[in-house]
Formats: structure tokens, C-alpha cells, sequence
């Protein structure tokens, strides 16, 4: 069976299926991420082949020269226990390291049972992100409480910068699309001086419910306003949302709503660690892309 692997860049429909098998090992992306994750990085995505067929997928995404990503990193069921997962993780990491600077930081969400493994190939532990899901009641009033407005309708470059300080990066193709979902919302909490205090953006997802993500709020009130504002697209649906567990402020929030703990990935890094205020960052983009 590994005479014939190989791997090569992705193809735009291929991530489709990427998408489909991660929501078929649970993760339950949102329903459009696919034209969002291309417009990240469209060279950003390998497939691994056997005798002609896709049996493994994996991201690669270069933030500029300063941050990459890895995620999507799937084998197919039956291709799994001969190595072959190695080999593809191998080969991404060293592909992702080629297209960034020598001193840049790459992140990603590894599962608990895969953490040895990363970590042998360089990665190390920094903290725990947990998905928490829940059915909230949200108030659409909130807006009484702030200005509340369209993330769309701001320019785009306050909105770049205020993501590219919580985030670590400026990720400009990826963030166009995200802020516009076909099936959610994207929202901003403005400051009474006009600044952006918290930006967020709520999608639908594949197997049900709705996943908030990125929430970056520069204090606890205003995540906590935006969060209610969001949650009312997706009445009496399930919420989800990705919290860093080293933020009391967001576990705070997320208890406070009745979100529950469902799983938890690992934030690791390879390189320096991208210094960001994790103390803003109540819920983060993805698991897949950072």
C-alpha cells in the first residue's frame, strides 16, 4: 500500500471532502468554512494519495512569513496504523516551515491522545482550549447596552487590525470571508470613542447548532454583550463555543451561559510563541486554522 503514496497540493473541491470527513470525525465545522479556509491560503492544503485515491488531508497556512497553522490533519479510517499518518504530518510540517521565515512561530489544536506525538515532532503544550456547548437564550437588545453594528460595515482596516492584535497575524484574504457568512452573523461592539471593544461572528454548522468564533473582547462586559447579541441568530439551538482555559474570564462567561465542556484540544506551538492578549480572546477562530 505505501509504494504507491504520494502527496500533492490540494484541490479547491478537495477540501469540500476535507470538511466532510472532519465533521464526520465530530468536529462539526460550519457549513461554509470551505470558501473562507481556501481564501486563507489556497496553497495551504496537501493531500496524501494511494493508489489513487485521498486517504489523508492536512492544512499548512502561512500567515504571511511570521505564523503559519496546522490543522484538518485527517487519515482516512482505513488507511490508519502503517505509518502513513506519520509520514504526511512529517512532510506538512516541514513544507509549513519552508514557506515562513526561520524564527516563526506555528500553531495548532491537537487532540489529548495525539499530543506525544507533536510534541516529538517539536511542538510543545502551551494550554488547553475546550469546546463548550450549551442552549442559550439571547437578547437581541443588547445593542441597548452598546452600539452594535455589522462587521461589515466598518472599514475593513479597523476590523483587520483589532482581529491581526488578538489573533497574532493579519490573515486579510481569510477575514473578508469570515466576516460575511452565508448562514450567520458578524458583529462589533463600538467603544463610545468609536474604537472596536469586542468583535465576533456566529455560523451555522454542519451536523447542527451554531459555533461563535473568533469572540475577542477587550473586557468582560463588552465580550459578554456581544456574546448575548450573537447567540440571538440561534434561538434555542446549540451554542458552541472554543474557549482558551488560561482566560478565567472566558471559562467565566461560558459558565454563566450554561455551556458545557464537550472536548479539549492542547494550543501548541513550534518556534517562539506568538505573544497576543489571551486575556481578550473568549472564544477562538477555529480549530482547524488558529
Amino acid at each position: 500500500m505505501s509504494d504507491a503514496f504520494h502527496i500533492r497540493p490540494m484541490r479547491r473541491p478537495e477540501l469540500d471532502l476535507a470538511l466532510q470527513w472532519a465533521a464526520n470525525e465530530g468536529w462539526n465545522p460550519g457549513r461554509h468554512d470551505a470558501d473562507a479556509f481556501w481564501a486563507a491560503d489556497p496553497e495551504g492544503y496537501v493531500v496524501a494519495e494511494c493508489n489513487g485515491e485521498m486517504i489523508g488531508t492536512g492544512a499548512i497556512i502561512a500567515y504571511g512569513r511570521k505564523l503559519g497553522a496546522m490543522g484538518l490533519f485527517i487519515v482516512r479510517e482505513d488507511a490508519r496504523g502503517n505509518g502513513l499518518g506519520r509520514r504526511l504530518w512529517f512532510y506538512r510540517r516541514d513544507l509549513l516551515r519552508s514557506r515562513l521565515d526561520f524564527d516563526a512561530s506555528i500553531i495548532m489544536d491537537g487532540v489529548l491522545a495525539m499530543q506525544p506525538f507533536y510534541s516529538s515532532g517539536g511542538f510543545q503544550y502551551s494550554h488547553a482550549d475546550t469546546r463548550r456547548e450549551g442552549v442559550v437564550n439571547g437578547d437581541p437588545e443588547t445593542e441597548t447596552e452598546g452600539n452594535i453594528v455589522d462587521l461589515t460595515s466598518l472599514p475593513f482596516v479597523d476590523v483587520l487590525s483589532f482581529d491581526a492584535r488578538h489573533f497574532g497575524a493579519k490573515r486579510e484574504s481569510f477575514l473578508r470571508v469570515w466576516i460575511d457568512p452565508p448562514h450567520g452573523s458578524a458583529k462589533a461592539l463600538i467603544d463610545t470613542d468609536g474604537s472596536i471593544a469586542a468583535m465576533g461572528v456566529i455560523r451555522s454548522c454542519v451536523s447542527g447548532g451554531w459555533k461563535i468564533g473568533p469572540l475577542f473582547a477587550t473586557d468582560p462586559l463588552a465580550a459578554d454583550v456581544l456574546f448575548r447579541n450573537l447567540v440571538s441568530r440561534a434561538a434555542g439551538e446549540t451554542i458552541y463555543l472554543d474557549t482558551p482555559d488560561h482566560n478565567p474570564a472566558a471559562v467565566a462567561l461560558a459558565d454563566r451561559h450554561g455551556l458545557k465542556p464537550v472536548f479539549t484540544c492542547g494550543r501548541m506551538s513550534y518556534g517562539p510563541k506568538a505573544t497576543i492578549p489571551w486575556g481578550q480572546i473568549y472564544g477562538v477562530t477555529t480549530f482547524e486554522l488558529g
